[in-house]
């Protein structure tokens, strides 16, 4: 019916069999004018819409500039709309013009065609101004009409051309003339709609980021990637050279819409949580409520102090136990949550709709092949078929896979952007939040756990979105094969089927198991970490106690365990490769044995076997996906909940504080009414009933006791703590410096500077008066130095200062001070004192609240607020409290002795103070010690202890390897003193990858190489055996079945597969074993070198990179390179095999292989070098995010305090937007390479079907069905051959990293040929001839010629200002550093020419700052098990231990938490005194702890040194003037050289530098004669 109207339309017949069966097909007239021309134009106006909507939109346009190439693109249409008039003048002329002799008129289509065209032409017109005013750079709905028009417009044309030249002459002039016109301007206009119109305006923009000026085809084929790849294969590719991002790729933008969505949500879902909260039964809400008093600090407050110890840790344990069971039931219950997943639905929808669609049309794209295969092989088999069937089928082919790979390409491109903006999002949200958080969350998690947050937690969202949709793909694929199975082989598909899913349990089953036993290697690797840690932590304590062989044992150990889980693990993983590979020859052998028994009809034809082998390789992935996929959505949702968790927690509330104008009535600035403040929301409060009224411009001084509250009051003032009842009102804003100064990784003057502008009067003034000044003539770079992480080469009392620098600067009105003189040298606090903070200082006419235990300064502020456990016991002025005789003339006389009777006025006699200006002795600076300062941090002085694990769990024990500013001296090095981490570059090296196989063992290499050899060619065997199967089809044309024969058949074809299966297996486990070998090689060799490598190394590496090796790279060599190393080889012998095939099949094929060989290898070079340089990037740019971010939330206070949080959120923002701009390209470069790889792999599959086609004579159907079918497979395999490779390439890095650490260079034997007598050193006479040592070959000298002689038996005080060289003499007697000239003697015995061990463990130290190692207090005491226990109890006895130790339930077995962070200071200071009276040598180097005892500790040290070190050398670097001054000599040390060495009593007399060094420490004559 409808092809009568249309022939009646068209005027002759519209379709006719015979057209197509003869050798040279045609299509009929009719067809091409209806038909063909109807498609693309359908196209168009199904389109057009799109584009003409902006027509009516008011946009501001540049209507006066038009592009030459948009003017060329009207031109060409305005031409062709001229041709559809022509052609519809032409149509009139013959029908109605003067010379009309025909009876018959034109049919209809004559008269349509032209006005349908002439109407799209107009349209097409309107659509191309649509895209100019839309700044579009041009429109994809138009270059594929464009496309469609041409290729249909192929077939008139060749139909045109064979007439003519059949008839030997043009029929019909006109038609045929306007025809070719239209279609040469129809190509003209496809090539101008492919390229880019950029307007000028953005011409700029495309220079930074060229995706924005990639005309239609370079976005599907990221040709617009191209200069990146060239440029990073000729030079590696830096920061610098990466793009800008698009706007909506940016943090900012995608930030602010996440959070747009979020709000909504997260109300919700609160709302949700509180009715479920209403609805619990009210004796849930009991349990609930005792809750905060367990861990609140009620009980932990003093947390240093000892009685609470015990407390501690009964606590901990109940608490452990309790945790465990409650989180199991609260999980669910005690937060708002499912709230995470729809918001970030809703953010990112429209991205997740494209790219299913993208998917939908790449998985229904795959089932084609095989159909299009089976047509194929019929054709060969049929020899009366036309060839040209055989091309079209091929080129068929070649289409449907290029459509595949584009879709497929565009789908993931879509895929992983979105998995990058999702990260992108949760950590920025994360990042928000850290900044809002209030106190009780913030305790919840430390700052480990939130930035795990930020890099593990939404790295995992990210790999989940990257692969979300296989949730839905997976099961489609999965139907859409079984129902083409079906219809090719019968019910018999169903074997087959059954034995896929009976895989998946088995898989399942494996998984978990395997997830299990990841989890016990986690936990040793933790175990083994945090040891590792500790070791870099106290690596110096180590080498001086002679303790590394200890240490390295009980990491070996850890390492053992972990190897051995890993080994199961991999005999998992070889288990559940087996069953992967197994599964395909399985599932084919049952399928096609129940098919031929089934019954004696069924022959196994080429057709059958080859097109249901492709149809099941395509459900192998979905099948072995789907259970990789749920096991990582699993993964997630303890993310999510993670997350969620976090992200609902609750914000500070900003109304704590009261800004109320009102109060300056009453004039006050700080005022604070019968307020009761605590740290948790329904906790005891700490503070109880505090009143407290600040004048504004006064200076007033908190004091107490330790554990008083201090600190607490300075936090309840910034609004940091819960207020139970009162209010407090500040007028103002603060600045704030807390006792551990805060410093961040940025040029020391932005520290100061903190986000103000620089002026330079006030810079300076605020450098003089913090006595920065000699500081930065010291500094490499001046201000501009690079201050490492926490403050890593600045000294303590130099943080210190550029954090009170930073408040001064500041210009607040009110300023908290908390405890800042505590970690600076006396006289600098004094200088502190009076040019900043006292009352001629530059703060003078602000508000000043000052926390302070230095009782000189008391007398000179306004007023002084005393508080005992919480409450104000006292105020008034110093006169006042000093006559009520109160708590805090108590104080004043434990603390003060004399200090008080001493006033400024005394030493501030002209000459002195004179003195004290021009020569600020190079205060602080010099390179070797701020073991002076840093001591007053790792201290963290008991009172702060208060939170620092929840304030900061910045472990401030991290500086004990002092990192000082050791180049120092050294502006030639520049202005770091961390040496940037050498980032390899370039190709790895071959000698890496041997490095790795030598590690691993020739032989295992060997034998893992020939053993997958012989697996693969059991396979290829399997498929030529199939091949001959169905040739059988022919052979037994109509005839029964042998049964024998199908048997055989079978039996060959099962044998071969459990062949491969079995070789696959006993590959898989050589290369487990082989590979974990390789593991503990490397490791055993890193780890034995770094623990001999000199000091000087661990000052000038961040401990963070010394740890990344042993944690991230071992890492890789662990998990990573086996794996991927396994898959490249694997991957590797199957492409030889496919080309191998193919080439047995169609020998023609070997003539194809070589270009296209090129072709790939170039691909691919370019690729990997880039790729490479693109990951390495991105890891060094995404460091800074967690360091920032790391930070920011130890440092979280101070920026509240100065309310910066928008500054820190911009910098936030910038950081994650520099780590995109490598994550971006080298997403894109990914696909860029696939598609070009995927590209010659079509090629492939054209090739050897076309070879087929033109060979098909001589060919046998079954190798034609063999060759397409792996050519088919080969696309992927190519693909992972080059990712693998590339990964293999990146993932070896690790081992050229390990191995850089197994090459440093060690200090001398531990123990070398010469060892001293055992008795050695029997007097302890120490002998310094001329010593003069330097740090590193290239910095100055720190002790320039010492010459001294000790006498045995003798106590030597050695004192000197800060940077005088004091510690530098110790590190010289433990060869910590090497003499550069001179030499010691011990004993009349040169202590260069022993070993470091015999030397070490003779000398005895007691460190100024106590480290502890986790372990049992034995352990602690004595790591090597040489004494009895007798003798440590009697130890502890001498070190007033013995009562503490003999409470604790575990006696010596008693578990010190990491860092000893569960004893106070003063405990681990006696600990440390243990230690040495444990070892008893004959000398005793005591390095005085300032301000980490109180003085009671401090006398019992002291008296115990006296008693028990009486017969032994000892000599005491002191900073408190007092217990050096009874010593036999004093040696006072000034710029690495001995100044004085004398009595005391003669050098008092004397009057030179010790003199001047006792006034300034406020002791007087009277309490020197009576010591």
């Amino acid at each position: 019916m409808c092809a009568a109207a249309l022939e009646e339309y068209c005027g002759s017949i519209f379709w006719n069999a015979s057209y197509l069966q003869r050798p040279d097909p045609d299509l009929p007239v009719c067809v091409e004018q209806t038909v063909l021309v109807w498609i693309p134009l359908g196209f168009l106006w199904l389109c057009a819409p799109l584009h003409l909507v902006s027509l009516f939109r008011k946009t501001k346009v540049n209507t006066k500039h038009l592009s030459k190439l948009y003017i060329c693109k009207q031109l060409v249409v305005s031409l062709l709309f001229l041709t559809a008039i022509a052609g519809l003048g032409v149509t009139l002329g013959e029908d109605y013009g003067p010379n009309t002799e025909r009876s018959s008129k034109n049919a209809g289509v004559y008269y349509a065609n032209p006005v349908l065209f002439a109407v799209t032409w107009i349209l097409v017109l309107l659509c191309q101004e649509g895209v100019r005013r839309e700044r579009a750079i041009d429109s994809a709905c138009l270059f594929l009409f464009w496309l469609l028009l041409v290729l249909c417009n192929v077939f008139p044309f060749q139909t045109l051309l064979r007439e003519a030249l059949r008839l030997g002459e043009v029929s019909d002039v006109p038609r045929f003339c306007l025809f070719y016109i239209s279609f040469g301007l129809q190509l003209i206009a496809l090539v101008l709609s492919g390229v880019a119109d950029i307007p000028p305006e953005a011409k700029d923009l495309v220079k930074k980021n060229p995706e924005a000026g990639a005309p239609f085809l370079s976005r599907i084929t990221f040709n617009w990637l191209n200069s990146m790849v060239v440029k990073g294969y000729k030079q590696p590719l830096v920061q610098e050279d990466m793009w800008d991002l698009n706007d909506k790729d940016s943090t900012a933008f995608i930030s602010e819409r996440f959070q747009h969505f979020m709000k909504p949500e997260l109300a919700a879902a609160r709302v949700r949580f509180q009715n479920k909260l209403k609805k619990k039964p009210a004796k849930n809400r009991d349990n609930g409520h005792e809750d905060p008093y367990q861990n609140g600090p009620s009980s932990g407050l003093g947390k240093g102090v000892s009685q609470d110890v015990l407390m501690m840790e009964e606590r901990g344990k109940k608490e452990g136990e309790k945790k465990k069971k409650k989180d199991k039931k609260e999980e669910e219950e005690n937060y708002p949550n499912s709230w995470l997943i729809t918001t970030i639905y809703k953010t990112f929808k429209w991205l997740l709709i494209e790219s299913a669609v993208f998917k939908l049309m790449q998985d229904v794209l795959p089932f084609v092949s095989p159909q299009l295969l089976k047509l194929m092989i019929s054709f060969t088999q049929d020899k009366s078929k036309y060839a040209w069937e055989g091309y079209l089928y091929a080129v068929l082919l070649l289409v449907v896979a290029l459509l595949q790979s584009l879709f497929l390409q565009q789908y993931f491109q879509r895929c992983f952007v979105l998995g990058m903006k999702v990260r992108t999002a949760l950590m920025a949200a994360v990042y928000k939040k850290a900044l809002v958080v209030s106190s009780d969350t913030r305790k919840e998690s430390t700052v480990g756990e939130t930035v795990n947050l930020m890099s593990a937690d939404a790295q995992r969202f990210n790999d989940v979105t990257n692969f979300i949709h296989l949730l839905w793909s997976c099961p489609l694929q999965i139907i859409i094969s079984t129902v083409f199975l079906w219809l090719e082989l019968g019910p018999s598909v169903l074997a087959g089927l059954g034995v896929m899913v009976l895989m998946v349990p088995i898989n399942g089953l494996l998984a978990t198991k395997a997830r299990k036993i990841q989890m016990k290697n986690m936990k040793f690797k933790d175990k083994r970490m945090k040891i590792m840690n500790e070791i870099l932590d106290g690596i110096k304590i180590l080498k001086l106690y002679a303790w590394e062989p200890s240490f390295q044992k009980q990491v070996e150990d850890i390492r053992g365990e972990e190897l051995k889980v890993m080994k199961r693990f991999a005999y998992l993983t070889a288990i559940s490769v087996f069953i992967f590979r197994c599964t395909p020859a399985v599932v084919s052998l049952a399928t096609f044995a129940v098919f031929v028994s089934v019954s004696s009809d069924n022959v196994l034809t080429a057709e059958k076997a080859f097109t249901s082998i492709s149809l099941f390789n395509i459900v192998r992935s979905p099948l072995a996906t789907l259970p990789m996929l749920i096991a990582s959505i699993v993964q997630t949702t303890v993310s999510k909940k993670r997350l969620e968790k976090f992200l609902a927690g609750e914000d500070i509330d900003s109304d704590i504080v009261c800004h109320d104008p009102s109060f300056s009535m009453f004039n006050t600035a700080v005022s604070i009414c019968n307020g009761s403040f605590a740290w948790e929301k329904d906790a005891n409060p700490l503070l109880k009933n505090v009143n407290l009224d600040i004048k504004p411009g006064h200076l007033v001084a908190v004091v107490g006791a330790v554990g008083s509250g201090k600190s607490s009051l300075m936090s309840a003032l910034m609004g940091e703590m819960y207020i139970t009842k009162g209010f407090i009102n500040i007028q103002g804003s603060l600045a704030f410096v807390p006792q551990q100064a805060w410093i961040q990784n940025a040029t020391l003057r932005n520290n100061i500077l903190f986000g103000s502008p620089h002026e330079e009067e006030r810079f300076k003034e605020v450098i003089e008066a913090c006595a920065l000044a000699p500081d930065l003539e010291l500094l490499p770079g001046g201000d501009l130095t690079e201050i490492g992480e926490k403050g890593i080469n600045l000294s303590g009392g130099q943080k210190q200062r550029v954090s009170l620098a930073r408040a001064a600067y500041s210009q607040a009105d009110i300023y908290l001070l908390d405890d800042p003189l505590s970690a600076v040298d006396s006289h600098v606090g004094k200088h502190l004192f009076e040019k900043v903070i006292g009352p001629n200082g530059i703060l003078k006419n602000k508000t000043r609240i000052l926390v302070t235990h230095g009782i000189s300064f008391l007398p000179y502020v306004d007023k002084i607020v005393v508080l005992e456990s919480g409450v104000i016991s006292e105020a008034g002025s110093y006169n006042n409290l000093r006559a009520s005789g109160g708590a805090f003339s108590k104080f004043l006389d434990t603390y003060a002795k004399e200090q008080s009777n001493q006033r400024y006025s005394e030493s501030g006699n002209g000459q002195d103070t004179e003195e004290f200006e021009l020569n600020p002795d190079r205060e602080d600076v010099q390179p070797d010690s701020p073991l002076e300062d840093i001591v007053s941090l790792t201290l963290k002085r008991e009172n702060s202890i208060r939170r620092s694990q929840h304030n900061s769990s910045v472990r401030l024990r991290r500086n004990t390897s002092v990192k000082t500013s050791e180049n120092a001296d050294e502006p030639k090095k520049g202005q770091r003193l961390i040496e940037k981490e050498t980032m390899e570059t370039g190709q790895v090296k071959l000698a890496v990858f041997l490095q790795y196989l030598r590690a691993m063992g020739w032989g295992y290499s060997a034998m893992v190489f020939l053993i997958y050899f012989i697996q693969n060619v059991a396979a290829i065997g399997q498929n030529l055996w199939l091949s001959d199967w169905t040739g059988d089809s022919v052979e037994y044309y109509n005839q029964t079945y042998p049964s024998w024969k199908r048997d055989t058949r079978v039996g060959v074809y099962g044998a071969l597969g459990v062949v491969q299966a079995v070789f696959l297996f006993l590959g898989t486990l050589l290369l487990a074993n082989a590979s974990i070998d390789a593991s503990r090689v490397l490791h055993s060799r890193m780890l034995n070198n770094i623990l001999q490598v000199p000091m000087v190394f661990f000052d000038t590496t961040p401990i963070g990179r010394v740890v990344n090796r042993f944690a991230k790279d071992i890492f890789t060599t662990d998990e990573d390179i086996p794996t991927s190393f396994r898959a490249w080889l694997l991957c590797l012998l199957v492409v030889l095999g496919t080309i191998f095939i193919n080439c047995l099949a169609t020998p023609f094929f070997a003539t194809v292989i070589i270009p296209l060989g090129l072709i790939y290898f170039f691909v691919q070079r370019f690729y990997v070098v880039t790729s490479r340089q693109l990951r390495r990037l991105d890891s060094v740019s995404r460091s800074p995010i967690y360091s920032h971010f790391g930070e920011t939330v130890s440092g979280l206070s101070v920026i509240r305090a100065y309310k910066h949080q928008e500054r820190f959120l911009k910098h936030n923002e910038v950081t994650i937007d520099e780590n995109l701009k490598s994550v971006y390209p080298w997403i894109v470069s990914n696909r860029w390479l696939a598609i070009r790889l995927e590209f010659v792999g079509n090629l492939v599959v054209f090739f050897s079907a076309l070879f087929a086609v033109i060979s098909r004579d001589s060919i046998d159907s079954g190798l034609v069905g063999l060759s397409i079918s792996y050519a088919l497979n080969v696309t992927q395999t190519l693909n992972w051959l080059v990712r693998m490779t590339s990964e293999l390439e990146t993932n070896i890095v690790a081992v050229e990293r390990v191995s850089e650490y197994t090459q440093l260079e060690s200090e001398a034997e531990w123990i070398s040929d010469t060892r001293p007598p055992q008795q050695w050193p029997e007097a302890g006479r120490v002998q310094f001839e001329n010593y003069k040592v330097r740090y590193r070959p290239e910095l100055d000298l720190v002790l320039h010629g010492i010459t001294c002689d000790i006498d045995s038996t003798e106590k030597i005080g050695i004192v000197g200002r800060t940077g005088a060289g004091k510690s530098s003499l110790t590190n010289c007697l433990f060869r910590i550093i090497e003499a550069a000239e001179g030499r010691i003697l011990i004993d009349d015995i040169d202590i260069s020419t022993i070993g470091l061990h015999d030397l070490r463990s003779r000398l005895t130290i007691i460190p100024q700052d106590p480290v502890l190692f986790s372990g049992s207090l034995r352990m602690n005491l004595d790591p090597f098990d040489k004494f009895s226990d007798e003798e440590i109890w009697r130890v502890l006895e001498l070190s007033h231990l013995k009562d503490y130790v003999s409470g604790l339930q575990e006696g010596l077995q008693h578990v010190v938490a990491e860092g000893g962070e569960n004893l106070s200071v003063g405990q681990r200071q006696l600990l440390c005194l243990a230690r040495a009276l444990l070892r008893k040598s004959r000398i005793l180097i005591l390095d005085e702890a300032t301000a980490a005892v109180d003085l009671e500790t401090d006398d019992l040290i002291q008296n115990t040194i006296r008693k028990e070190f009486s017969d032994c050398t000892v000599l005491t670097i002191a900073h408190r003037l007092h217990s050096i001054m009874d010593s036999s000599r004093v040696m006072v040390l000034d710029a690495g050289k001995i100044v004085e060495f004398d009595l005391p009593s003669n050098l008092l007399e004397k009057g030179g530098h010790f003199y001047a060094m006792v006034k300034d420490a406020g002791i007087t004559r009277e309490s020197t004669t009576h010591l």
